[in-house]
């Protein structure tokens, strides 16, 4: 395979520092690949349908089906409404907010690693480059000072540097790509808190107030 080996030719000629940024690389592939199964699971798993139909429910004062159908779920919406549900006797809402926090943890997990690719890979590169340029250097001032050994000796050095820029290019698109999501997502779940927070006073202002609701022992016991 010819393109194979002009790629590992290429790495062998960018010194030992191309072993750093090859770390880099694995560790960018991975964390990209497992952040888009993440963002992909949300995306299937979001279940606006069951969530509205859920919060009229509550409006209602129906708590039970609405208890019900959050049983199970895996949306982050309904996760968040059955907390609330949950803890109607003391605050509602602060559950809905602190489960949403943990939702979001989970959605920013492993952005520092894109974060930190993004800064070191160039640096990496740059030190390589810092590295073979005065690796070249030795052969000036000598007698048998040779021209092409020092133009060749740059040029496998900037091998480091536009690797290092390459892999932290490669990163910053789904760094930013997954930031604005876990962005909108933090949006989606703040939008959800209110609408749901609406429907508990409103179904208080009709004499159901959710402190009245309390959840079979065993459900109770199971919620997170």
């Amino acid at each position: 395979m010819p393109l194979a080996n002009v790629l590992v030719e290429t790495f062998l000629k960018g010194g030992p520092i191309m072993w750093p940024i090859l770390v880099c690389l694995i560790v960018a592939l991975a964390t990209v690949a497992e952040r888009l199964l993440y963002w992909r699971n949300v995306s299937r798993l979001r279940a606006d349908k069951a969530f509205a139909e859920a919060l009229w429910e509550v409006r209602l004062g129906q708590y039970g089906p609405a208890w019900q159908r959050t049983q199970g779920a895996t949306s982050p919406f309904l996760i968040a409404l059955r907390s609330g549900l949950a803890n109607g006797r003391t605050e509602p809402v602060t559950a809905m907010q602190l489960r949403a926090e943990e939702t979001l943890e989970d959605a920013g997990a492993r952005q520092w690693l894109l974060s930190t690719i993004v800064t070191l890979a160039p640096l990496l590169g740059l030190l390589g480059t810092v590295v073979g340029i005065m690796g070249s250097f030795q052969f000036i001032g000598s007698e048998q000072l040779a021209v092409a050994k020092v133009s060749g000796g740059v040029g496998e050095a900037l091998i480091a540097t536009a690797a290092g820029l390459g892999i932290a290019i490669f990163c910053l698109v789904p760094h930013n790509f997954f930031h604005r999501r876990a962005q909108s997502l933090r949006h989606d779940l703040e939008q959800a808190i209110n609408q749901a927070e609406i429907a508990l006073k409103s179904a208080a202002a009709a004499g159901q107030p959710v402190s009245e609701f309390q959840p079979a022992p065993e459900e109770a016991g199971r919620r997170r």
